[in-house]
């Protein structure tokens, strides 16, 4: 059975293109082999990510990364069974939110986007809508 957990969590330190990159080499290394997809959403320390495949696959890399110690305050927003992937083209796709659209920069207290305090659905529509803008700084396609 397919599943998807959304979390969001707040990096230790600063969170460098060496973090990042570490992340990202891993999680492509060894996700496809355990037919694991999604998106990883990193900027103003905060990370913000989608897993999504077999629920015991998930669940048990959800597990390992909650103990990362790279980051803390991790909050499990969604975990749900899912029909179809929504990121089953990506071993892990990387997402800056780093960048202000141009309404946020414009409107920083009317816009501004707490994924902590965001809904699941509010979380997916954030990732989308940077996903839209160009967002996707390396997604190598398995």
């Amino acid at each position: 059975m397919l599943s998807r957990i959304i979390y969001v969590s707040t990096a230790v330190g600063p969170v460098t293109t060496a973090v990042t990159g570490t992340i990202l080499r891993s999680a492509q290394a060894h996700n496809p082999a355990n037919g694991i997809t999604g998106v990883l959403c990193q900027g103003r320390g905060l990370y913000l990510q989608v897993l999504e495949g077999e629920r015991n696959q998930v669940e048990a890399l959800y597990a390992r990364i909650a103990l990362d110690k790279r980051h803390h305050k991790v909050v499990l927003h969604q975990q749900e069974s899912i029909s179809r992937r929504r990121y089953g083209k990506w071993a892990m796709a990387h997402v800056d939110m780093g960048q202000l659209s141009d309404e946020e920069a414009a409107h920083p207290q009317q816009t501004a986007f707490d994924p902590y305090t965001a809904t699941a659905e509010e979380v997916m529509a954030k990732i989308d809508a940077l996903i839209a803008a160009g967002m996707v700084m390396h997604a190598p396609v398995i």
